[in-house]
């Protein structure tokens, strides 16, 4: 029976990746900065684990506990949608701590087991917002996208250790917290030079009817997960699968 270790499981993408998995008889180690047991259905199959991905020593801690695991995903995240001129620098860097230095700074610490073993599938959950430039989500996209070529580089050094790395895009998904997250970051709300600009994106944005489920991820996580042949890229939602054949 494989293990498969899920970051940001407490909503959204994560929680549902875990019960998708713990379904199909997997143990699931779902990770979260303040674990709850009311989340997921009591299983002799599941752990919880309290993991905050910018704290080295949480990392240092939750992988202890975690031991053998034969999948990771990297789905903890948080959003932002404001211009770059309204964004302080120290939200700038607390997005890519999360987003960006966290997902490698855990890889790095699962990857020597991996290595030992030589097997193991490394999923990185990312954003279609990567696959064009999108107005207000630039600090966002850079983090998503630095996310992108990391997995790709990472996926070609470990290859000769049968490691497979691979990335998943989802869309737009409503239901998930990327808005209260977003809000949470925009400290003094929209500069006033942009709040025009501002209404009218957000208006645009939200028109269509068009999203990603968080059902989309948790397949397109199963499928990097136990597809050796699934392309390095995986968009997850129709939007996304929209964009990506598009391009």
């Amino acid at each position: 029976m494989k293990t498969i270790l899920i970051t940001g499981a407490s909503s959204g993408f994560g929680l549902q990746t875990a019960k998708y998995f713990l379904d199909r008889e997997w143990n699931v180690i779902a990770t979260m900065r303040k674990p709850r047991e009311d989340l997921l259905p009591h299983s002799d199959r599941l752990q919880l684990i309290a993991l905050d991905v910018t704290d080295p020593a949480s990392i240092r801690q939750a992988v202890s506990r975690a031991g053998p695991i034969d999948v990771l995903v990297n789905n903890a995240g948080v959003g932002i949608m404001i211009p770059l001129e309204g964004t302080s620098m120290d939200t700038v860097r607390k997005v890519f701590e999360t987003n960006t230095f966290g997902t490698m700074a855990l890889t790095q610490a699962v990857l020597p087991q991996l290595r030992q073993r030589q097997s193991g599938v490394i999923v990185n959950v990312t954003s279609s917002v990567t696959l064009r430039p999108l107005p207000m989500l630039s600090v966002y996209t850079a983090s998503k996208a630095a996310v992108v070529a990391f997995t790709e580089s990472l996926a070609l050094e470990l290859e000769q250790f049968n490691i497979r790395v691979r990335v998943v895009l989802p869309g737009r998904a409503p239901e998930t917290r990327f808005g209260e997250n977003a809000r949470a970051l925009m400290e003094g709300g929209i500069p006033e030079a942009y709040g025009a600009y501002a209404q009218s994106v957000f208006a645009k944005a939200f028109e269509s009817s068009v999203v990603t489920t968080a059902q989309d991820v948790a397949d397109a996580v199963w499928r990097a997960a136990n597809d050796p042949s699934s392309p390095m890229r995986i968009p997850a939602g129709k939007d996304a699968m929209a964009l990506a054949e598009s391009r």
